[in-house]
C-alpha cells in the first residue's frame, strides 16, 4: 500500500483537501482516505461521501479511447489524429455554412473539473462560437443577475464570525457550501450568543440544529421574505443611517414593502404572523447576520425575486462589509468563462443570457425548430445535459437532432451515447487540476491538484485536446508561440511576461487564445508535468494587480510582477492548497463595481414581481396533482453524477420518494412499497420511504439517480428514477430561467 498522497474531494463546491493511500491488484484503487489536516480551509475536514471516491476513479463505464457513431448507430474506436481532424473539419463546416455562432458549448466546470473552461475559450474563439451555459444557469444565474445589479460583484456570508446564521433552501449538513460545514453548524449551534434559523419546507438536517426552522410551505420562499421586510420597514427597523451612508435607492423601495399584507403573507407562507416579526426583529438587532441562499430557492418559484429580497434583508439591517456579514471575496480565477462580445440574449427564444450563460431551460427550444439560427451543433465537456437538465425527453431529442455532437468525458455518460463524437480524458486523479470556487474569508485559498496515478495509455487531456483542436482549426498563432518560446529561454517567466504583453499590442486577439498559447510555450516548461497549469500563470499576476494588499497579507512580499510569479511558484509547490490572500471586512467596499461605489437598493425590474405577490398564491395541491414534489433532493448518500455505479451508496433508501408519514397512511403504503409518480411531463414507478422530515403533501427525490450503468455483461441498466424525466422545461424563472424542479405538481398512486 502506498503513502498517503494529498488531493481533494471533487463532490461539491468546497473541494475539501483529502489524502489517498493507493493499492488493490492494480494499485490504482483507492484504498483508503482521510481528511488532509494541512489544508488551509478543510483542516482534516471530511464527509462521508468523500470516502468513497474510489466508486468514482474506478468506474465501469470508463472511456480509454476515442469514438466515433457508425451509420448504424453503434461507436467504433479511432486514433487521436482521425478524432481531432474529423472533430475540427465537423465543427469547421457548421461554422462555414451557417455560421460559429450556431456552435453551443455546454460545460467546462463540471466534476471539479475546472482547468478545461480555461482552455474551451480558445476552442470556441477559434470556431466563432459565442453562446455556452453549464449547471450554474440551473441554479445561480438569478443570484448573479442581481449581485451584479446591486453589487457589481457577488457576495457571500462569514459564518465562521457570524452572530445570526440564516440557511434558505439550503441544508449544510448535507450539501455543505461553506468549509466544514458540519463543525461550523455545531459550533453556531452551541454557543449561546449565536443564532441559526433554517428557511426550508423539509425538516432538515440542519434545521434540527437550528434555534428556529420557518417549516414554510413548498414555493412560497417570496411571501415569507417579503413579510420579513414588510416588518422591519413598517417597525422601523431599518439601519437607516447605514443604508443611507452606502446605497441608492431607498425611496423607491420603502413605498413597497410599507404596502406588505404581512399577515396575509406569512400566512400565505405556513408561518405564523408572530413568528415572522420574531425573526425579523432577530435580524435586525443583531450585530451581524450572514445568509446562504441555494438551491431550494434558486430552483424554485419565484427565484430571482427571492434572490433580490435575500439581499435586501442583508442590507437593510446594514450586514455588509462588517465582521460576520457578507462580504465581496477575492478571486485567483474568475468562476465564468470569458468570450468577445458575450450576447446579450439568445437567438430563437430571446432569453437573457447572464453572465454570459444561456438559460438551461431553453437549450432544446434553442434547437428544436426551423428557425435560421438555431443550434446547429455542440460541445460537451464534462457535464450530462441528457440527465442533467430539465424535460429529458425534449433534450435527448434536441442532442439527436444536431449536426453534429462532440462529447469530452471521462464516462459513457447518457450525453455521451447520444453523440457522434466521444473524446475519453483522464480522471481528476489523474490530471493536474483545480476549481475556481474560492470564496472563503478571512482567508482565501486556492488548490492545484497534482495527479496521484498516470491515466490509461494513450488518454489526452483537455488542455492538450483543445490545443490540438486549435491547431486544426488553422488558428493557433505559431510565430507567437515560438517568440514566447525564445523570450522564456532568455529570460525566464518575467521575460516570457515582458514578450506577452509586447505582442498582445498588435494582437488582439491573443487574449482569446491566451490559454492555449501559453500551454505551448510555457506549459512544457513547468515542473514535474504540470503543463495544464500554465493558463494560471497569468490568472495569478492578474489576482496580485488586482489584490495586492489582499495577497501581502497572506505572506507574500513581492513587488510588481513578482507578487504574481509568487502567487504561481506558491501555486505550483503547495499540494495541499495555500492561502493566496487574507481579507479585512473593509476590503469589501473597494469591490464594489457600481456607479459611485454605492450599492443599489432598486431593481425596478423586479418591482412588478414583489407587487404580483399580492395576486399570486404558492404552489398548492390541486384535484389533478394533490402533491408538490422537490426533485433533487440532496441525501447521505446521493451526489453529482461522477458516482455513476449506484453500488456507492450505502443507504438503499436514499434512491426513495421520501413521503410524509400520514400520506402513506392514507395511500395505504409502506416502506418499501412501489407506487406511480405522475407529474404533466411522465409517470415513474419508485419505492416510497416514509419520513416525518416532509410535511404532508410535500414529497422529496433524490438528486444522482437514474443513471444507465454497465453491468458486468456490457448491458446498460437504469438504477432509480432521474428528476428530470418529470420535470418541464417551460417551468422557469421569468427572467432568470432557472427552473422549477423543487415545486413540482404531482400526483402519487398504488401500484398493485
Amino acid at each position: 500500500m502506498s503513502d498517503w498522497q494529498p488531493t481533494a474531494c471533487i463532490l461539491c463546491e468546497c473541494n475539501c483537501g483529502i489524502e489517498v493511500q493507493l493499492g488493490g491488484d492494480d494499485g490504482r484503487h483507492f484504498a483508503r482516505i482521510r481528511g488532509d489536516k494541512e489544508h488551509p480551509a478543510s483542516q482534516g475536514y471530511v464527509c462521508q461521501k468523500a470516502t468513497r471516491l474510489d466508486h468514482y476513479q474506478n468506474g465501469r463505464d470508463r472511456l480509454t479511447a476515442p469514438l466515433r457513431r457508425r451509420d448504424d448507430g453503434s461507436f467504433e474506436e479511432i486514433d487521436w489524429d482521425t478524432a481531432i481532424r474529423e472533430v475540427a473539419e465537423r465543427l469547421a463546416a457548421v461554422r462555414d455554412s451557417h455560421g460559429g455562432d450556431k456552435i453551443f458549448y455546454y460545460g467546462g466546470a463540471g466534476q471539479g473539473n475546472h482547468l478545461p473552461a480555461a482552455y474551451a475559450g480558445a476552442t470556441l474563439h477559434a470556431l466563432g462560437a459565442v453562446f455556452r451555459s453549464n449547471a450554474l444557469a440551473q441554479e445561480k444565474t438569478g443570484e448573479f443577475w442581481v449581485n451584479a445589479k446591486m453589487f457589481g460583484a457577488g457576495t457571500r456570508g462569514d459564518f465562521e464570525n457570524c452572530q445570526v446564521a440564516v440557511f434558505l433552501g439550503k441544508n449544510p449538513w448535507h450539501s455543505h457550501g461553506i468549509p466544514r460545514a458540519r463543525v461550523v453548524l455545531r459550533e453556531i449551534a452551541r454557543d449561546p450568543a449565536r443564532t441559526m434559523i433554517v428557511i426550508d419546507p423539509r425538516r432538515s438536517e440542519t434545521a434540527d440544529l437550528a434555534d428556529t426552522h420557518l417549516q414554510l410551505k413548498p414555493g412560497s420562499d417570496a411571501w415569507l421574505l417579503a413579510a420579513i421586510l414588510g416588518v422591519l420597514v413598517q417597525e422601523e427597523r431599518v439601519a437607516t443611517a447605514w443604508v443611507t451612508e452606502h446605497t441608492v435607492g431607498l425611496e423607491q423601495i420603502l413605498p413597497l414593502l410599507h404596502a406588505v399584507p404581512i399577515a396575509d403573507y406569512s400566512a400565505r407562507a405556513g408561518i405564523e404572523e408572530d413568528i415572522v416579526r420574531r425573526v425579523a426583529r432577530t435580524l435586525a438587532e443583531a450585530e451581524s447576520v450572514a445568509i446562504y441562499e441555494d438551491l431550494g430557492v434558486q430552483m424554485n418559484r419565484n427565484s430571482t425575486l427571492v434572490s433580490y429580497l435575500h439581499r435586501l434583508l442583508v442590507l437593510l439591517t446594514g450586514n455588509f462589509a462588517n465582521p460576520g456579514g457578507q462580504y465581496i471575496a477575492t478571486t485567483l480565477h474568475p468562476l465564468a468563462m470569458v468570450a468577445p462580445k458575450p450576447p446579450k440574449q439568445t437567438p430563437v427564444t430571446k432569453s437573457k443570457v447572464i453572465a454570459g450563460l444561456v438559460p438551461c431551460n431553453v437549450i432544446a427550444e434553442e434547437i428544436l425548430c426551423d428557425h435560421p439560427d438555431r443550434f446547429r451543433a455542440m460541445i460537451v465537456e464534462s457535464s450530462n445535459p441528457a440527465h442533467s437538465l430539465a424535460d429529458t425527453r425534449a433534450m435527448r431529442e434536441a442532442l439527436e437532432s444536431l449536426d453534429t455532437l462532440v462529447v469530452i468525458d471521462v464516462a459513457m455518460t447518457e450525453t455521451a451515447q447520444l453523440a457522434d463524437y466521444v473524446l475519453p480524458v483522464p480522471t481528476q486523479y489523474e490530471k493536474w487540476e483545480a476549481t475556481f470556487f474560492n470564496f472563503d474569508f478571512p482567508h482565501n485559498c486556492f488548490h492545484l491538484r497534482r495527479p496521484l496515478l498516470p491515466p490509461p495509455a494513450d488518454l489526452l487531456t483537455e488542455p492538450e485536446i483543445h490545443a490540438r483542436l486549435v491547431e486544426s482549426l488553422g488558428a493557433m498563432p505559431e510565430q507567437i508561440v515560438s517568440q514566447l518560446e525564445q523570450a522564456h529561454a532568455a529570460g525566464g517567466r518575467l521575460g516570457l511576461g515582458a514578450a506577452f504583453l509586447e505582442v498582445s499590442a498588435g494582437a488582439p486577439d491573443l487574449r482569446w487564445l491566451a490559454s492555449v498559447v501559453l500551454y505551448r510555450a510555457l506549459g512544457p516548461k513547468l515542473p514535474d508535468g504540470s503543463s495544464a497549469a500554465a493558463a494560471l500563470w497569468g490568472a495569478a499576476h492578474q489576482c496580485a494587480q488586482r489584490f495586492p494588499d489582499s495577497v501581502r497579507r497572506a505572506g507574500f512580499d513581492g513587488k510588481g510582477p513578482m507578487l504574481g510569479e509568487q502567487l504561481f511558484d506558491a501555486l505550483l509547490e503547495s499540494a495541499s492548497g495555500f492561502v493566496f490572500s487574507m481579507d479585512e471586512p473593509v476590503d469589501s467596499w473597494s469591490r464594489v463595481r457600481t456607479h459611485g461605489g454605492r450599492i443599489q437598493l432598486a431593481l425596478p425590474e423586479l418591482f412588478g414581481q414583489l407587487e404580483g405577490l399580492a395576486t399570486q398564491a404558492p404552489p398548492a395541491a390541486t384535484e389533478a396533482f394533490p402533491f408538490i414534489l422537490s426533485a433533487g433532493e440532496r441525501r447521505a448518500y446521493t451526489a453529482n453524477t461522477i458516482y455513476r455505479d449506484p453500488a456507492w451508496r450505502r443507504r438503499g433508501t436514499d434512491a426513495s420518494l421520501r413521503i410524509n408519514p400520514a400520506d402513506a397512511e392514507r395511500l395505504g403504503v409502506v416502506d418499501g412499497d412501489l407506487v406511480r409518480l405522475s407529474t404533466k411531463r411522465a409517470a415513474v414507478e419508485v419505492p416510497v420511504e416514509a419520513s416525518d422530515r416532509m410535511q404532508p403533501g410535500h414529497v422529496s427525490l433524490p438528486n444522482g439517480t437514474g443513471l444507465d450503468n454497465q453491468n458486468p455483461d456490457g448491458r446498460l441498466e437504469r438504477s432509480g428514477i432521474a428528476p428530470n424525466d418529470l420535470t418541464a422545461a417551460e417551468d422557469r424563472d421569468f427572467l432568470a430561467g432557472t427552473p422549477w424542479h423543487k415545486s413540482v405538481p404531482a400526483r402519487i398512486e398504488t401500484v398493485a
